[in-house]
């Protein structure tokens, strides 16, 4: 605190700024005047009176003469900070915290060569990337991890709360990550699982983006999700992009930019989750809005309220001006005539 002489405590600023705990006092302040006006009304008549004869040509105005309202200055406004410090003047400041008990979600991504297909803009691989950052971005406090997987599955980044490190990661994914082809889905998953199977968080959510079946890896896809369903991990499968069909020599080939739902549908099936389609940019957003409201975190708002009294300062200053219209009331600066 300030130095309680300093006059600052007593500008507009500083006093507008106050909440007063009991403001009812502040009403007493018009009050004050009437008091000394009916003091002086009622003791008129009683004074006594010393008659001196003088002539007005030699009376003199120095600052001698004001000093006799010195003293009923000083009570005045002893009085008023009296009341002032009476209503307790505040600063309040309040915080609101936002606590969540959070949620453990793996985001599982496939970062194959059929990821990297034109019909999502720019790729499905970069559309994936987005949506998955505004996901993190719509999270709170909850622990977010990484994989990615081609023909096998990398653990790129841990479980965290750290989502710019998360953003930093999503932006320096590529293809050339993982040079072994094929779309290794069941290691994937069975990488999430074994992430979070000791974690402690409420809820365990893998979400798994990709385009095709399960190809490569030692871990079947059935097998892992199964894994995931014992360690009470929900597993919500998301398929991108469009079946392309060629049609050549009158025989109906299936390209390598092929979603296969079925794979995908029945990981989500197995891991008590659910299965999404996404075949444009706008489609993969929605999915993920809607993971988003299924997954919602229980938050609770805690206000907290830091209450700085001011009131000492106040009540310092009037005890101040009593002591010096006491301290007067025996000088020149008094009339000794009155009691």
């Amino acid at each position: 605190m300030e130095e309680w002489l300093s006059p600052r405590w007593f500008t507009w600023d500083v006093l507008r700024s106050y909440e007063w705990a009991y403001p009812y006092f502040l009403y007493a302040l018009p009050a004050i005047p009437f008091l000394f006006w009916l003091r002086s009304a009622f003791h008129r008549q009683h004074q006594q009176r010393l008659f001196v004869t003088y002539s007005t040509e030699h009376a003199k105005q120095d600052w001698f003469t004001w000093l006799r309202f010195l003293q009923p200055i000083c009570v005045a406004l002893a009085l008023v900070l009296l009341l002032v410090a009476l209503a307790r003047p505040q600063i309040v400041t309040e915080r609101t915290d936002k606590f969540s008990e959070g949620i453990d979600i793996m985001l599982l991504l496939d970062i194959s060569d059929s990821m990297m297909e034109k019909d999502l803009s720019p790729n499905r691989l970069e559309a994936a990337k987005l949506v998955a950052r505004q996901f993190i971005q719509g999270r709170l406090q909850d622990r977010i991890g990484l994989i990615i997987f081609a023909g096998e599955a990398v653990s790129l980044c841990p479980l965290t709360t750290d989502y710019e490190l998360l953003y930093g990661f999503l932006d320096e994914i590529q293809p050339t990550m993982i040079p072994i082809a094929g779309t290794a889905i069941g290691s994937a998953l069975a990488v999430a699982v074994n992430r979070m199977r000791e974690t402690s968080g409420e809820s365990k959510v893998a979400i798994l983006i990709s385009d095709g079946d399960n190809t490569s890896g030692n871990l079947g896809p059935t097998t892992a999700a199964q894994l995931a369903k014992a360690f009470g991990v929900r597993v919500y499968s998301i398929s991108v992009g469009k079946a392309v069909k060629v049609l050549k020599k009158d025989t109906l080939n299936i390209s390598n930019a092929l979603v296969d739902e079925s794979e995908l549908q029945k990981i989500a099936a197995l891991g008590n989750g659910k299965y999404f389609r996404a075949t444009d940019n706008t489609a993969l957003g929605a999915v993920f809005k809607q993971i988003n409201q299924i997954e919602k975190v229980k938050s609770r708002n805690v206000v907290s309220r830091d209450v700085s009294d001011y009131y000492r300062i106040y009540l310092y200053w009037g005890i101040l001006l009593l002591l010096i219209a006491l301290s007067t009331k025996s000088t020149f600066m008094a009339n000794i005539l009155e009691d």
